[in-house]
C-alpha cells in the first residue's frame, strides 16, 4: 500500500486492486501543489468521503466527472452530489459497510458537523460526521478518523475493526489537537502506523505535528509526517 498526503485531510491511497481519493480538497488548499491534481487523479477507481465540509468534498465533483471513479459518502451528501450530475455513487450512514473490488468501505462515528453553505446563502445539512475504516482484501486496514475529537466508543471501533493504520486529524480548533490526539491513538487503537493530517494549511489551526509526535515517544506507534505530497510505502 502507498499513501501519500496531500494536504489537510486529503490522502491518496494505491493498492494492486484499487486507487483511492479521501476528502481531495485542492482548489482552494494552500498546502496541495495545483499542478498535480491530473496526475493524483490517473487511474482513479474511488472518492471517499468523511463528511460534508468543503475542505473535505472539495473537488469531488469535478474529479468524479472528470474520472468516473465511484464516490463513497453518507447517503444525505451522496445525493447531494448526485443532484450536482455525479453519477456514480455509493451510499451508506454510521454502521454500514459498503463492498468494492479489493476493499470495503465502513462508516463509523467522527464527533463533527457536516454542512455547505450554496451559492443562495443556504445551508444545507450533509449527514453526519463519520470516520471511515477500509478494510483491504490484501492490505493493512486503514483508518481515516475525518474530522473528530476524542471518545470513549473508538475502542469498540477498535474491537470491531482492529486498524494497523491511522489517519489522524490533530489541528485542533476543529479537531482534537496534537496532544488529545496521541492520547487517541494511545490508548484506544493498537496502531502500527500513523499519519497526522488536518494541521498546516490554514494559519487558524495548528502549523506543526510536533505535539502530535512528542506525545506518541516512547510508544510502540511509528509516525510518519511527510510534506505535502509526500508518500509512504506500508
Amino acid at each position: 500500500m502507498k499513501i501519500t498526503w496531500l494536504g489537510h485531510s486529503a490522502f491518496h491511497i494505491e493498492t494492486a486492486s484499487a486507487k483511492i481519493l479521501i476528502d481531495p480538497f485542492f482548489t482552494g488548499n494552500p498546502s496541495f501543489r495545483d499542478e498535480d491534481r491530473k496526475t493524483v487523479a490517473a487511474g482513479l477507481t474511488h472518492i471517499l468521503l468523511t463528511h460534508g465540509h468543503g475542505d473535505h468534498v472539495g473537488d469531488t465533483i469535478a474529479i468524479a466527472k472528470e474520472t468516473g471513479a465511484t464516490v463513497v459518502a453518507n447517503a444525505d451528501l451522496a445525493a447531494w452530489l448526485g443532484s450536482k450530475g455525479v453519477s456514480a455513487l455509493e451510499m451508506g450512514n454510521t454502521g454500514g459497510t459498503i463492498h468494492q473490488r479489493g476493499f470495503s468501505t465502513t462508516f463509523v462515528n467522527a464527533l463533527h458537523s457536516s454542512a455547505q453553505i450554496t451559492e443562495d446563502g443556504v445551508s444545507h445539512a450533509l449527514g453526519n460526521a463519520n470516520g471511515l475504516v477500509l478494510h483491504f482484501d490484501d492490505e493493512a486496514t486503514l483508518y481515516h478518523m475525518g474530522d473528530t475529537d476524542i471518545f470513549s466508543d473508538m475502542a469498540l471501533i477498535n474491537e470491531l475493526h482492529q486498524p494497523e493504520i491511522g489517519l489522524v486529524p490533530i489541528g485542533d480548533r476543529f479537531t482534537m489537537g496534537g496532544a488529545v490526539a496521541a492520547l487517541a491513538c494511545h490508548r484506544y487503537f493498537k496502531f502500527k502506523t500513523v499519519l497526522p493530517c488536518h494541521y498546516g494549511s490554514f494559519g487558524i489551526i495548528d502549523q506543526t505535528p510536533d505535539l502530535f509526535v512528542a506525545g506518541l515517544e516512547g510508544t510502540s506507534v511509528k509516525v510518519e509526517t511527510p510534506a505535502s505530497g509526500g508518500s509512504v510505502d506500508l
